[in-house]
């Protein structure tokens, strides 16, 4: 393959001791990633807390990558939330995304970053895409309301390795992942995506034997669905084997109602209940289900079932269930 500038790049195993940077280690996607490349052989990864470094702040940014001199790096780090936290601070959704990306993607050109992956997020593409949604469908329609400022941040991050690409030849990549949940996940009441809130309330429901849980909207909306720990396998995947200017999808191909969900999350926790909706909350997006072909031509597909994986985030869930995030 050759980069935009033409200057002839293949992708090939990354150095295990070399220098790596996760931005957003802690997170959901970022400890997956850690994680994976730990098990990988990678002997040198680093990382700061949000209290330790602030990727708002563009010279501290500039200064820890200086010191660090990272030879890979990948910026999982982001303000995320669901239809109630995008809908209610889209100015802090759209504002602090666009700072750290841009401090992030700033500092690793300026110090000479080999290989870059830059994460987003499947709400990029309009809301009315054709599904399966193709890479191609960015750009080509309205956006959901809900999160548009937050897809519009993800959009500019893209534009920003495009960009890089074009001008100085830099082999750097992008991946939009669908819904992702796993542990470290955010099950906040306010602020989580719908997988963990389902989870936390049929849990809760389930230990106070609540007789009935209400969930929003209607229930029909389709979701797809991946393990984050599926995710940095792809991630790491792609880093060694794709490179190109277009973001690649990264999904399991196949989708469920929310209903059919939330039936199998009730059955995972032990619940017993009764589930009711109320359709004056919004639904969101009708389906959004990823065309996960460009990733399958670059020889990866998902290995963790969404019952595997359901599995797996309740158990963590309620192991750490008096210590996660509020």
């Amino acid at each position: 393959m050759t980069a935009d500038d033409g200057v002839e790049y293949t992708p090939t195993e990354l150095d295990r001791d070399a220098t790596f940077y996760v931005a957003g280690h802690r997170g959901l996607v970022g400890s997956a990633i850690v994680r994976k490349l730990e098990s990988s052989g990678f002997s040198r990864l680093v990382g700061k807390t949000s209290a330790e470094l602030d990727l708002k702040d563009r010279d501290a940014v500039f200064a820890y990558m200086a010191d660090i001199k990272p030879k890979y790096l990948v910026l999982a780090a982001a303000k995320v939330g669901g239809i109630l936290a995008n809908s209610t601070y889209p100015v802090d959704f759209l504002s602090e995304n666009l700072r750290i990306q841009t401090n992030v993607l700033d500092a690793a050109l300026a110090n000479d970053v080999e290989r870059v992956a830059f994460l987003g997020s499947s709400c990029i593409y309009p809301k009315f895409a054709e599904q399966p949604i193709r890479e191609e469908s960015l750009l080509t329609g309205h956006l959901e309301p809900t999160n548009d400022a937050y897809a519009i941040a993800k959009i500019a991050g893209i534009l920003n390795v495009q960009a890089v690409r074009r001008q100085y030849g830099l082999p750097w990549i992008s991946a939009m992942p669908t819904n992702l949940y796993g542990p470290n996940d955010n099950f906040s009441p306010k602020g989580s995506h719908v997988l963990p809130a389902l989870i936390r309330r049929y849990d809760d429901a389930a230990r106070s034997k609540t007789a009935s849980v209400t969930n929003w909207g209607t229930g029909t909306p389709r979701r797809e669905f991946l393990h984050s720990d599926d995710m940095a396998d792809a991630v790491l995947h792609l880093m060694e084997h794709y490179d190109g200017p277009e973001q690649v999808n990264v999904g399991t191909g196949r989708d469920a109602t929310i209903r059919e969900i939330a039936e199998t999350i009730a059955h995972v926790v032990g619940y017993e209940g009764e589930t009711a909706w109320d359709a004056t909350k919004p639904d969101g997006t009708p389906q959004k289900l990823l065309d996960v072909s460009k990733l399958a031509d670059a020889g990866w597909t998902s290995k963790i079932s969404l019952h595997e994986g359901l599995e797996r985030t309740v158990a963590w869930y309620r192991d750490h269930v008096n210590t996660i995030r509020e």
